[in-house]
């Protein structure tokens, strides 16, 4: 369903102007799609949507230039599976333990995956740091990250 909804969305932004989620979210429910604003947004992160601003001084939503690719993507996140020791969460910040020299490789991965709620990451030798908005996304950050490291 996720995959059919996004490419709706990708038809949507490339026949018409949507400036705003809100719109995005009528004309998903005009072609029988029921979702949440939430779920847009993250579809919209996913699919590396970004606002442009029209001739007529309006903002549209179109695929970004800026792509990671595929292979380059792959490798980072096999260095973050392969590279990364442990991972605790204090408060909002999520502290992630890897081997020696991998941090920074490690941060970069996260970086990259466009995590829901990550404000920025910074990165040491063998350790590095994820802050998020909120103790509530940590957590769940955490929980999801030692599900990939099992």
């Amino acid at each position: 369903m996720k995959n059919v909804r996004q490419g709706e969305i990708l038809k949507i932004v490339q026949t018409q102007d949507v400036e705003t989620q809100e719109q995005l979210l009528e004309a998903l429910s005009s072609r029988g799609f029921t979702t949440t604003q939430a779920t847009i947004s993250r579809d919209i992160k996913e699919l590396r949507l970004v606002k442009e601003l029209t001739g007529s001084g309006r903002y549209r939503y179109v695929l970004s230039d800026r792509k990671l690719s595929s292979a380059s993507d792959t490798r980072l996140r096999n260095i973050f599976k392969e590279g990364v020791v442990s991972v605790d969460v204090a408060q909002n910040i999520v502290v992630v333990r890897t081997m020696p020299g991998l941090a920074s490789a490690a941060c970069s991965a996260l970086d990259n995956m466009e995590i829901e709620g990550m404000v920025g990451t910074l990165a040491g030798d063998d350790t590095g740091i994820l802050i998020m908005h909120d103790s509530s996304l940590a957590q769940r950050f955490s929980s999801e990250v030692h599900k990939l490291l099992r």
